[in-house]
């Protein structure tokens, strides 16, 4: 409905940091002239973070339509490493894998997109791993999926940094 230019180079791939929350959101208000954006939830919502490395934490939405049948659905996939084996990260495994949670990503453009936002994320795979050399990864791998109506939606800033509560990131020496 508007086309689009060739984008700037000003681009970077890669996700920052993952919150993730199982709290009830309550109702979704959306910004007045861009419904892709949502501005706040009227729930309290507690999200957990979880600082992120490196180049193996991805998110892919794959947009699935059938003509026959008349369905559409975006399948939302976050895939993340947890770099080092803690008895704490094992705890918050745990929970993680049981519950349906809300993920929040925020890339390196400084774009927050919430997977999950009707129907929760679960988690599909991951491993435990220990590698055998010495520069090998130590740590957790999650897989999380979702499928929605609409795809992951954008969030105004202030919902993470201002608008919720965030606990703090884990720190183990």
């Amino acid at each position: 409905t508007t086309g689009r230019a060739n984008a700037c180079f000003n681009n970077i791939s890669g996700i920052k940091t993952m919150y993730i929350t199982d709290d009830a959101l309550g109702t979704v208000t959306y910004d007045a002239t861009d419904t892709d954006v949502i501005t706040a939830f009227s729930g309290t919502v507690v999200f957990f973070k979880f600082d992120l490395k490196g180049n193996s934490n991805t998110f892919t939405e794959t947009i699935t339509k059938d003509v026959s049948s008349g369905t559409l659905f975006f399948a939302q996939s976050l895939s993340v490493q947890l770099p080092k084996l803690t008895k704490e990260m094992h705890k918050e495994l745990k929970l993680i894998c049981y519950n349906s949670p809300r993920v929040v990503i925020e890339d390196y453009n400084g774009n927050l997109l919430i997977l999950g936002l009707l129907n929760a994320c679960d988690v599909t795979g991951g491993t435990i791993v220990s590698g055998g050399g010495r520069g090998d990864f130590s740590g957790y791998t999650l897989t999380l999926t979702a499928e929605e109506k609409t795809p992951a939606n954008f969030l105004d800033d202030t919902i993470v940094t201002t608008g919720a509560s965030v606990s703090a990131t884990q720190d183990t020496p």
